[in-house]
């Protein structure tokens, strides 16, 4: 094959080897950092939805924790998912940029998402614009 047209392991981290990714640059953030980052961000999103709410009129607690959980879930499909859905080149960024480490990790697990697959880019858009800000409103 030429080298123009094979990519070895090494070009990129994905399965299939061979998938056209020019440009890539490798992450900077280890998986620790960014479940670190994700974690505390997700939990300070929580405690500020659990506060605000316990100072409300007379809300359950089960009520309270489903607030949580729209907030958590809207915010997630809003800032992680739209930002794949809208940074069609993430595995080019040079820098330390959060949110396209995240999609490079996880383009590990599923290189449809590195790929820009037709499908999941569609759904992915879908939820970030449609269901993130629904779950807000649900809060």
């Amino acid at each position: 094959m030429e080298a123009s047209s094979y990519h070895s392991s090494s070009s990129h981290p994905y399965v299939p080897t061979d998938l056209h990714l020019p440009d890539f640059v490798p992450g900077f953030l280890s998986q620790s950092t960014i479940l670190g980052v994700f974690g505390t961000s997700s939990l300070l999103v929580v405690s500020i939805i659990w506060i605000i709410s316990g100072r409300c009129a007379k809300i359950s607690k089960i009520d309270r924790l489903l607030m949580c959980w729209w907030a958590f879930t809207g915010l997630t499909h809003i800032v992680l998912e739209g930002y794949f859905a809208f940074s069609p080149e993430f595995y080019k960024e040079k820098t330390a940029c959060y949110l396209a480490e995240v999609w490079k990790e996880y383009s590990k697990g599923d290189s449809r998402y590195a790929g820009r697959d037709a499908g999941v880019v569609a759904v992915e858009g879908i939820t970030a614009v449609l269901e993130g800000p629904a779950s807000l409103l649900a809060v």
